[in-house]
C-alpha cells in the first residue's frame, strides 16, 4: 500500500446552502438542514469545481450530515463535467441509502455509498488513480 497523502483543504466556500470544501483532488459538500438543492444552486458548486479542477480529474463527496432535498435532474448536468471521475455519498441514514439507488440511475459514472467518510476518500483516490 502506498503512503497516504496528507489531506489539506485548499479552499472552503460558505454558501447559503452549506459548506463546500475543496481538496487537492476532490471536493466535499455538507449542505444545511432542510435546504433544497436546485439546479441554480448546483451551478454554484459546478462553478467552484470548474475553478479548481479546470483541466484535472477529480472526485466529489456528498457528506450528508443533514437532511435536504435534491432535484435529481442535477445529475444530468454533473455528468457533463468531463473530469468528474467518481461520486461518493457518505451517510448513516437509511433514507439516504434508498435515495442513492434512485440518484445512481441519473448519474452514469462511478458512484458509491459509504457509511464512513474516510472510506469514501480512499475510494475516490483509488478511482482517480485508475487509468
Amino acid at each position: 500500500m502506498g503512503k497516504s497523502k496528507k489531506t489539506i483543504i485548499v479552499r472552503e466556500y460558505q454558501l447559503d446552502i452549506g459548506l463546500v470544501q475543496v481538496f487537492d483532488d476532490y471536493m466535499v459538500t455538507i449542505f444545511k438542514e432542510g435546504v433544497t438543492l436546485t439546479l441554480e444552486r448546483a451551478y454554484q458548486i459546478i462553478g467552484i469545481a470548474e475553478i479548481h479542477f479546470h483541466e484535472k480529474s477529480f472526485g466529489f463527496i456528498s457528506h450528508r450530515q443533514n437532511a435536504y432535498a435534491i432535484d435529481p435532474a442535477i445529475y444530468n448536468y454533473l455528468r457533463e463535467l468531463e473530469n468528474i471521475k467518481a461520486f461518493a455519498i457518505v451517510s448513516l441514514k437509511e433514507m439516504d441509502m434508498h435515495n442513492f439507488k434512485v440518484e445512481k440511475l441519473f448519474f452514469k459514472k462511478p458512484m458509491k455509498f459509504f457509511i464512513e467518510y474516510k472510506n469514501a476518500v480512499k475510494w475516490i483516490r483509488r478511482k482517480l488513480s485508475e487509468k
